[in-house]
């Protein structure tokens, strides 16, 4: 069996198949995609953030590919015909970046209640100042995160230890001690005049591109906070314009933007109360070693015969 790994995890992926399959034979690609063997005969991928040239020249170039592990939790991206037409099984990351994740999101939700970056601002004559600045607190505010997954899971317990009351959504909903009220998929839209906050953590597909719209916004408290990890197509982006710019919402702190890197021209860069961050909330040294944890894992698996964790309903998108 042969594997086909990214050059850029070798060094911390490849002592981990040595215990788990001394036999396997690995083939390493660079960032341009260059193999160091023949990969024709390659049964499984472990992909890297690669262009996606890339990976359809490697689809082209292993026929007999069988599993490709991606190290993102989205996935639509991959959802091409070469992967959905073929007898591929796609596993992906999930969870491995929600910890990061879920602290980015305490940290946009402290900073707008605790005006961090207005007092940073303060010049050293401006110490009295400080006192009209409005701080405020997370303690007894509702939260709503649209999408409970691993990562919404994730901001749900730290919100709960700030003793926030913590609202969900999730396709399947299923009572958890870290949420007071969780709902069906389509349940959210009933929520949104409850939250001060109000989390993105969704998969982006078809039935979730621009859910988040007119109708959203005008649902919404008008000292409430939008803040999206998830996909920036989730958001219907006239409507967010419409509603910062007319102060329907207090603010919003955006890690996913609907075209990365978002042009510099983009309206959203002087939209009034928006913090933009560059799709970094994931970034944790910590993130890559569970990659390969979870990969590794499936592997265990995939050798035995076993059901593959984190297996990706091609036709749901996620």
């Amino acid at each position: 069996m042969k594997l086909l790994i990214p050059q850029a995890l070798a060094p911390l992926l490849e002592p981990r198949l040595a215990e788990i399959a001394p036999d396997l034979s690995v083939v390493r690609f660079d960032d341009q995609g260059e193999p160091d063997g023949d990969i024709s005969d390659a049964t499984i991928l472990v992909r890297w953030w690669t262009p996606m040239s890339v990976l359809r020249t490697t689809l082209a170039a292993a026929p007999g590919l069988r599993w490709i592990h991606t190290p993102s939790a989205g996935v639509e991206h991959l959802l091409i015909p070469e992967i959905l037409e073929r007898d591929i099984v796609l596993t992906n990351s999930a969870g491995a970046q929600a910890i990061p994740i879920a602290e980015f999101v305490m940290m946009y939700m402290l900073n707008h209640v605790k005006r961090a970056f207005d007092l940073r601002a303060l010049a050293p004559d401006e110490w009295e100042r400080g006192e009209a600045i409005p701080c405020d607190e997370l303690f007894e505010r509702t939260l709503l995160i649209i999408g409970y997954g691993h990562i919404g899971a994730e901001i749900a317990k730290r919100a709960r230890s700030f003793g926030m009351r913590v609202l969900a959504s999730r396709r399947r909903p299923q009572p958890t001690t870290d949420v007071d009220l969780i709902v069906g998929e389509h349940g959210w839209r009933d929520l949104l005049p409850q939250a001060d906050f109000v989390v993105l953590a969704t998969p982006l597909t078809a039935a979730t591109r621009g859910m988040f719209d007119a109708d959203a916004f005008a649902r919404m408290k008008p000292d409430a906070y939008l803040i999206n990890i998830a996909r920036g197509q989730i958001v219907d982006t006239d409507a967010l314009l419409d509603a910062l710019h007319s102060g329907r919402i207090a603010g919003a702190a955006l890690d996913a933007l609907p075209i990365e890197p978002l042009p510099p021209d983009h309206p959203l860069w002087k939209a009034p109360n928006t913090w933009i961050t560059p799709h970094i909330s994931y970034a944790s040294p910590r993130t890559r070693e569970r990659i390969i944890n979870i990969f590794c894992e499936n592997l265990h698996r995939y050798l035995r015969g076993e059901p593959l964790l984190n297996v990706v309903d091609k036709q749901a998108g996620y």
